[in-house]
């Protein structure tokens, strides 16, 4: 499937957020995808950057952070941010939870969030939607669409799952790059 780039949101800051406790995994590859392909669909000019937790997962939980307070800062100025878990125990990973927790009320707001999901089984493709969204909205992340969920087997070509998602929920993450913060406000509502 063809999607058309919209070219007046070359500024949107795409970050990706993996929770899985292993550096290099097949999560955060599914979610650097995600995030090229949103910025691209959304004609963003920048970087997509990326923030693996498990590069300093030992530092969340110490009293001194530094390497995670930068972290914090770079997910938290992102225009969207897709936020990526494997599924731990029917739900997203502890390391994920301990990260997001460094956050105070609405550590996110005025962040557009993706919650993206990988299963092994497909019996839990609802955890993004049960665990991550309502973890994200707490945070005052705006989450437009239903999360995407990915299986093992989907994960070699994600393109047509990202496609589906995008089809069915990509003028919802336009509409809210395009607008204002009261744009964002109302999508709370």
């Amino acid at each position: 499937m063809t999607h058309l780039t919209s070219s007046q949101h070359t500024g949107a800051r795409v970050v990706v957020l993996s929770g899985n406790p292993r550096s290099g995994s097949r999560t955060t590859a599914a979610a650097v995808h995600i995030g090229e392909e949103v910025a691209r669909l959304l004609g963003s000019a920048e970087p997509v950057e990326a923030v693996e937790l498990a590069t300093f997962a030992a530092e969340i939980l110490a009293e001194s952070h530094p390497t995670a307070d930068a972290a914090l800062r770079t997910v938290a100025d992102a225009t969207v941010l897709v936020v990526a878990t494997p599924v731990y125990k029917a739900s997203y990973t502890g390391l994920l939870k301990a990260f997001l927790d460094l956050y105070g009320p609405g550590g996110l707001s005025g962040v557009i969030a993706v919650p993206v999901v990988v299963s092994g089984n497909p019996a839990h493709a609802l955890v993004g939607e049960v665990h991550l969204r309502p973890l994200l909205v707490e945070l005052g992340a705006v989450v437009p669409t239903r999360a995407l969920t990915l299986v093992e087997n989907q994960l070699a070509d994600p393109q047509p799952v990202v496609d589906r998602w995008w089809s069915d929920g990509g003028a919802a993450v336009n509409a809210l790059v395009a607008g204002t913060p009261a744009t964002l406000e109302a999508a709370r509502a």
